[in-house]
């Protein structure tokens, strides 16, 4: 059966693949059941014995609109050393945590702001299939702006190379103009902690990289 470039399909689609079967609803249904196709949610689709698609594409589609962000995207970031098994986006529904548990993954979705949904995201491929991500910047932003319980600079320190687990040597090498221009729009305490940081760090001599 041919489905699509991609490998992304929706029902639509699947209905007219299949619109020659006496019962096409009920062909789609054993297409299901037999693993040829695989129902990821509502109304999308993928082709169950193939590589064509990828769980990234998929989070931008399951759920939107959205991008990849917090942890997984600090992740692929290579910020912090876990794999995450959890794909994490950031979207646009006021103030909704939405968790989708799929054949292919799982998927939780994080509202941000509108005024600051925009920036700081950028577009990315895998193999040929284009996905929306955060910059390494917005999604340190993200994932702080969630987080409760700090006090001061050293509990800042414990967050990012404890709780976290970074390294010293990546938080210095995130752009601190593009950090600049991001703070202001989360209003948020423990991220204006981390734009001090920054900037008292970038000017100190003889930095030290912080090992785990």
């Amino acid at each position: 059966m041919e489905t699509g470039l991609q490998g992304y399909m929706d029902y639509a689609y699947l209905l007219e693949q299949v619109k020659d079967y006496q019962s096409p609803k009920a062909k789609i249904t054993t297409m299901i059941k037999s693993g040829e196709i695989i129902r990821v949610r509502r109304g999308l689709y993928v082709p169950g014995q193939s590589n064509s698609y990828s769980l990234k594409t998929l989070a931008n589609r399951i759920y939107g609109p959205s991008y990849l962000s917090f942890e997984y995207a600090l992740s692929y970031h290579n910020l912090i050393p876990e794999r995450v098994a959890t794909i994490t986006s950031a979207s646009l529904a006021k103030n909704k945590r939405r968790e989708f548990r799929t054949p292919v993954g799982t998927f939780v979705y994080h509202s941000v702001a509108p005024g600051l949904y925009p920036y700081g995201v950028t577009r990315r491929e895998e193999e040929g299939s284009p996905f929306l991500i955060a910059t390494k910047e917005k999604a340190i932003c993200d994932t702080l702006s969630k987080l409760k319980g700090h006090t001061d600079r050293s509990s800042l320190e414990e967050l990012l190379y404890e709780d976290l687990r970074m390294e010293e040597e990546d938080i210095l090498s995130l752009s601190l103009s593009d950090i600049e221009f991001l703070v202001p729009l989360y209003r948020k305490k423990l991220l204006t902690d981390l734009l001090t940081y920054l900037r008292q760090k970038s000017t100190s001599p003889g930095r030290k990289k912080r090992r785990a």
